[in-house]
């Protein structure tokens, strides 16, 4: 290969973000990185690669709704002695997922019109979807946090959030959008739903929901305990089924 093909293909490499640095490509135009001298015995290698949870990403909040909803959230379900709290769990991480899927669409309610006001035994009436009773409700929480104490919600203080979502709670806000104690009964129940469910789903990280419970997860099997009286059992998730090869 001439020395102009080759400079063609290594500056064209570097355009597209250094694309060409391994492979077949990098060797072809000579670009192939020099191999770093192993560790010495005894000694760590410098580049330790920091594990990273893909699934802790956002899917449908904004950067702003989600420090408003991790706050609340742990507010809701705070740590302490007895263990993490909703936010060092993943709860709001679980609730932006369910948002952005059929739950947050109310893919299984009937939700054409005529809406009539129901009994509570009835649960929801209305055309509002639970992603937008969201954006609503965030909205109006940040709002009347601002006029309360003309600070951010994720920026007050913990009883300064616990007085904002008491009043959400017992309907002292008065909003005209929406019922702000159906909002914070969603909040609260979606918090516990983030802190209890399997890992899959967002929250509940490390399934330290359960262990505070005691409860054992998704076991394949009893068989070794069910003849025992109460026996601590080490959780176990979806994901530890699967087929290792």
């Amino acid at each position: 290969m001439n020395s102009g093909r080759r400079k063609f293909l290594v500056n064209t490499g570097y355009a597209l973000g250094g694309l060409m640095v391994s492979g077949t490509l990098a060797a072809l135009v000579g670009c192939n990185k020099a191999a770093e001298p192993a560790p010495a015995e005894g000694e760590e290698s410098k580049q330790q690669p920091t594990a990273k949870n893909y699934n802790q990403a956002l899917m449908y909040l904004t950067q702003d709704q989600f420090r408003i909803v991790e706050s609340a959230t742990e507010r809701i379900f705070p740590e302490d002695e007895n263990g993490p709290g909703a936010k060092t769990m993943g709860a709001a991480f679980f609730i932006d997922h369910q948002l952005a899927g059929e739950w947050g669409f109310n893919g299984r309610d009937y939700m054409t019109p005529p809406f009539f006001k129901g009994e509570k035994v009835q649960g929801y009436q209305g055309r509002l979807k639970r992603r937008e009773i969201f954006d609503i409700g965030l909205r109006e929480l940040e709002n009347y946090s601002l006029s309360r104490h003309e600070k951010k919600f994720a920026d007050l203080s913990g009883e300064q959030q616990d007085e904002i979502l008491k009043a959400f709670e017992t309907n002292e806000v008065n909003l005209s959008t929406i019922s702000e104690s159906s909002f914070f009964n969603m909040l609260r129940s979606s918090t516990l739903e983030g802190v209890y469910s399997d890992p899959l789903y967002g929250g509940n990280r490390n399934m330290d929901g359960w262990r505070m419970r005691g409860y054992p997860g998704n076991q394949m099997s009893y068989l070794s305990t069910i003849e025992k009286g109460f026996t601590n059992i080490e959780p176990s998730s979806l994901q530890d089924h699967m087929a290792t090869h």
